[in-house]
């Protein structure tokens, strides 16, 4: 089970709350077979912005994403599953949206680089420091999923 418990976030950014995607985005998850073990809405604060964009928070543009990050709330998740954070990038597509392949959530509901619906992990160690800093430990929680009997084969399970 240990590759099961493997967890990524994704956020529903401030674009697909406008258009109320919420659902549309949840249920692409969920009809893969991954897990939901934490949700909630949100405002992002500037801290949490500089240190989720620590990469480019020195960039000219930044100001611009803090700005756009912080004008709606957004909707956190973490997923858990077997390979769950390449499942979920493969599930979101590629962050230029309008080159997104159709049947991706950005290739379906958006053009923008920046406008681009929704955020999700690129990596497991980037996961694992992501979820800590969207959730404290005690608003993820731990559950038996009935389903993973038909979603996972036996030996995956193990």
């Amino acid at each position: 089970m240990s590759g099961i418990k493997e967890r990524t976030l994704v956020l529903v950014k401030p674009d697909a709350m406008q258009r109320g995607l919420v659902g549309q985005i949840i249920s692409r998850f969920e009809l893969k077979g991954l897990k939901l073990v934490a949700m909630k809405m949100m405002s992002l604060d500037e801290a949490v912005l500089r240190e989720h964009y620590a990469h480019i928070a020195d960039k000219p543009f930044f100001p611009g994403i803090a700005k756009f990050m912080q004008s709606t709330p957004v909707v956190a998740m973490c997923w858990e599953g077997l390979e769950v954070v390449d499942a979920v990038r493969r599930i979101t597509g590629i962050t230029k949206a309008r080159e997104a392949e159709a049947g991706s959530i950005r290739g379906d509901f958006a053009m923008s680089m920046g406008c681009n619906v929704i955020h999700a992990s690129d990596s497991v160690e980037n996961a694992e420091a992501e979820v800590k800093r969207f959730f404290n430990p005690d608003e993820v929680f731990s559950y038996d999923k009935s389903e993973y009997l038909h979603v996972y084969a036996e030996d995956e399970r193990a």
